[in-house]
């Protein structure tokens, strides 16, 4: 591209990314404000950048939520044009077509983002283009937010108090009502040529049960929760048989929501008790810092935070591995939360914690493979959530759980799912047993199990490990490392 002779009033390039609303989007605004022509983009960028959707789960929900997107633009009178290939080639086509003299995006702050948007927003204005980048896609810039001694945090209470402390995030724009649109549109490429969705078979098919993506379905969501879910949610939100969650992380995921949006809707509640909000909104915090901890900590989707446990003894096998993520780990809260995730591609968040506990610290498994897995199959998956969660439950992250904290599977199960309603939801074949075995099958007496239909080791799976014996087997592996330490 050579430096731009473009007029200074030329159009204004919006780039959209993992932002795909109008709702609160910084750019698109700014862009919208100055009265200019607005040339709405998604590219794909290739897969070894790392940007785009994070697996297959979350390539489903993108061409969804991108079909939702133009369908929008297209009410104001504008088109979104979608474009595969580097960023700075699809943009300098755009450019020489368009005549545009200007680019507007939204910051990432993750490191594959962070790697293409620096280099490309030095080169576009050296080619005499107006570049701009906007906040927006978290409540703080993980590069201003430090603790008194200067140092990016690294326990989330202190980093929940400044940020707290630091005032609210402001009031969120509202979507344009109209964009100037061109004359003459450029090209863009069809989106089923993309292949997103899954070919045959379809196992994304039971996702529209209970997902609906874009922008339109997260503002609802929102609505709902606010008005009928926050209330109580404190105490809702661990257990998996109830709506008890918002249900929003894919949303945000994808952008089609901001956490600023979130956060407002929050604000000046008079029927909802202060610890739900409160609760909530930590939630929602964690999220932030977990980039955070990202931004500062680039690796940390690869590399232990904590190096001493780079020594730990990862034993667990390959067959224990797939035995885990099919759920049949004779655990039925462990597999009720992976055959959920295979349903409906999403996991509820304690039983999240229950599942990668089990595959860390029963099975000895390296969390980079969890955390692999829940990246292809989860369609919230977020570079920085799932890393920093993963990392957590290990014990190698900040702030993280002991790695002596580990998860009962039984005792959690009865703890959160009491009457088993979550467990019989994913797992039918175990509908029939009473209350009292339902997370304890192996247990139960051999009448009991044939008044359920059921055959440990046929119909339903005997566990994989004792419990007790891979609690300790775990501990003796952590004080290893803790010893040499």
């Amino acid at each position: 591209m050579k430096n731009s002779d473009a007029s200074p009033d030329g159009p204004v390039i919006v780039w959209f990314r993992n932002d795909l609303r109008l709702d609160d989007n910084h750019a698109l605004h700014a862009a919208a404000q100055i009265g200019r022509d607005v040339v709405p983009v998604y590219i794909r960028e290739p897969s070894q950048s790392g940007n785009g959707p994070l697996g297959a789960a979350q390539a489903w929900w993108l061409h969804h939520s991108l079909e939702s997107l133009a369908k929008v633009l297209d009410g104001l009178g504008s088109r979104l044009i979608i474009r595969t290939g580097e960023p700075g080639s699809v943009l300098a086509e755009l450019i020489a077509e368009t005549g545009a003299s200007a680019v507007y995006w939204n910051r990432r702050y993750d490191p594959n983002g962070i790697a293409v948007d620096g280099p490309l927003k030095d080169w576009l204005g050296a080619k005499g283009l107006s570049v701009k980048s906007f906040a927006g896609q978290l409540l703080h810039e993980p590069s201003r937010l430090k603790t008194g001694a200067g140092t990016p945090y690294r326990v989330y209470t202190p980093f929940w108090r400044a940020l707290e402390a630091s005032g609210e995030p402001d009031t969120p724009l509202d979507a344009p009502d109209t964009l100037v649109s061109l004359p003459k549109w450029p090209r863009g490429e069809d989106l089923g040529d993309w292949k997103l969705l899954p070919g045959k078979p379809d196992w994304a098919k039971t996702f529209s049960e209970i997902w609906v993506p874009g922008e339109a379905a997260a503002l609802e969501r929102l609505e709902a929760f606010v008005k009928d879910g926050l209330s109580g949610y404190k105490t809702r939100r661990d257990l998996p048989a109830v709506d008890g969650t918002s249900r929003l992380s894919p949303h945000l995921a994808m952008g089609e929501i901001s956490p600023a949006r979130i956060w407002h809707a929050t604000r000046k509640l008079k029927d909802v008790p202060a610890g739900d909000v409160i609760t909530f909104r930590k939630e929602l915090v964690w999220r932030d810092f977990s980039y955070h901890l990202l931004f500062h900590n680039p690796d940390l989707p690869r590399e232990n935070l904590n190096r001493k446990y780079d020594g730990f003894s990862w034993s667990g096998t390959d067959l224990w591995f797939d035995r885990w993520t099919k759920g049949e780990t004779g655990y039925p809260v462990v597999d009720a939360g992976m055959r959920q995730l295979w349903r409906h591609g999403t996991m509820h968040n304690r039983v999240r914690m229950i599942a990668a506990s089990f595959l860390i610290k029963d099975l000895l498994i390296d969390w980079r493979r969890g955390e692999a897995w829940f990246r292809d199959t989860l369609v919230d998956a977020d570079p920085a959530s799932n890393a920093a969660s993963w990392q957590w439950v290990a014990g190698s992250g900040a702030d993280a759980a002991p790695f002596f904290r580990v998860f009962n599977p039984v005792l959690q199960g009865e703890k959160f799912d009491p009457d088993g309603a979550y467990v019989k939801t994913f797992l039918p074949e175990l509908k029939h047993l009473p209350a009292k075995f339902v997370h304890r099958p192996f247990e139960a007496p051999a009448s009991v199990l044939d008044t359920a239909g059921i055959v440990l080791g046929t119909t339903y799976p005997k566990p994989m490990v004792d419990h007790a014996k891979a609690r300790d087997r775990a501990l003796a592996a952590y004080n290893k490392i803790k010893d040499a330490a």
